[in-house]
Parts: structure tokens; C-alpha cells; sequence
């Protein structure tokens, strides 16, 4: 079960592209501070700033390797948020194969009006 809170923080996090790159880049391995700052026109700190977010929502974590501090995407954070979406997935599903449904019986009535309006020309 995941809090509102965490899900706040974590939608927070996930708002700003900067850190979906970030999260991008984590997901092909561990990079350090200076790694992820690379592709963007930013200041160290600006980074940092972001990886804060990205850690306080839990979708991040960093650890200290001498003058180094790798991060690494939290994969357990992530299953959670996609089990949350996932319960919209299943509305969204159920939804269209209703939809479908509906679709399909006016393409029947159709096809029967059609159907019955040559017959009824014909008849003439």
C-alpha cells in the first residue's frame, strides 16, 4: 500500500523533465553527481537540488564512495507507483472492452437497418 504523501512527492519529483531524464539515465546503471549533470546546462548544485527531490520521493538513492556519491534508481519505489497506476490501467481496460461492446451492437443494428431498408425498396 503506498501513502498519499508518498505518491505526492513522488508525482512531484516525476513533474519536472530534468528529473525524468535524471530517472532515464539511472534506469541504464549507477552514474555519479557529475554524470547526471553532464547532458544539461546547469549548475552542480542545480543537480544536487534535483536528486534531492529524487531521493526524498524515494525514487532515488545516493551513497558516499570516497569523493564520490553513485546513484541508483529505487526499482521496490517504482513497482509501487506502477502498482498504484496499474489500478487505473484496469478501469481504463474494462472501460474500452465496454466500449467495444457498444460499438459493436450498433454496427449490428446498423447492418439490420441496412438490411431491411433494401428489402423494403425492393418490395416496392
Amino acid at each position: 500500500m503506498i501513502h498519499e504523501r508518498d505518491l505526492d512527492a513522488m508525482f512531484a519529483a516525476l513533474a519536472d523533465p530534468t528529473r525524468r531524464a535524471i530517472l532515464a539515465k539511472l534506469a541504464r546503471g549507477e552514474a555519479s553527481v557529475m554524470e547526471l549533470a553532464e547532458p544539461f546546462d546547469m549548475t552542480q548544485p542545480a543537480i544536487t537540488k534535483h536528486l534531492g527531490v529524487l531521493e526524498r520521493a524515494g525514487l532515488i538513492s545516493r551513497r558516499k564512495e570516497g569523493q564520490r556519491r553513485p546513484c541508483k534508481l529505487e526499482p521496490k519505489r517504482l513497482e509501487q507507483l506502477t502498482r498504484w497506476l496499474g489500478g487505473f490501467q484496469q478501469f481504463w481496460e474494462a472501460s474500452f472492452s465496454r466500449m467495444d461492446d457498444y460499438l459493436d451492437e450498433l454496427q449490428r443494428k446498423e447492418k439490420a437497418h441496412a438490411r431491411n431498408d433494401r428489402s423494403h425498396r425492393r418490395s416496392r
